[in-house]
């Protein structure tokens, strides 16, 4: 039997909540997850994970210490391990991410939006 197809569409469509991010697949070891971005988020990075962003609708500013990415639908930026990095979204954002399954959302950096890994939804 073959594997269940995801909808991304259907996933997102799920919950309404912005800055939440909630797993929908998971793959040696990774989790992908899907989110909605609105304002900004925390400066912050990861010690020990990169972290990859696919922006699905909207668009994506990633700001960093010397610059930023801006990001559309279909485009892909992944940020390298201890890269200090900002995620802006000045109208509402769809958002894929693609990380190690141990990745905290908001890294080194206690914040609001803090969400443990073992605390995240599945959808």
């Amino acid at each position: 039997m073959p594997p269940p197809m995801i909808s991304l569409a259907n996933k997102l469509a799920s919950f309404d909540e912005t800055w939440v991010p909630k797993v929908a697949a998971e793959l040696n070891g990774q989790y992908v997850k899907v989110a909605k971005f609105l304002g900004e988020y925390v400066w912050h990075h990861h010690d020990h994970e990169d972290e990859a962003f696919l922006v699905v609708s909207g668009t994506l500013r990633i700001l960093f210490e010397d610059g930023e990415v801006v990001l559309g639908p279909g485009e892909l930026c992944v940020i390298p391990r201890g890269v200090e990095h900002k995620p802006v979204a000045d109208e509402l954002v769809e958002c894929v991410l693609f990380e190690p399954a141990t990745t905290r959302n908001t890294g080194q950096v206690d914040h609001g939006y803090t969400i443990e890994p073992d605390d995240l939804e599945r959808v």
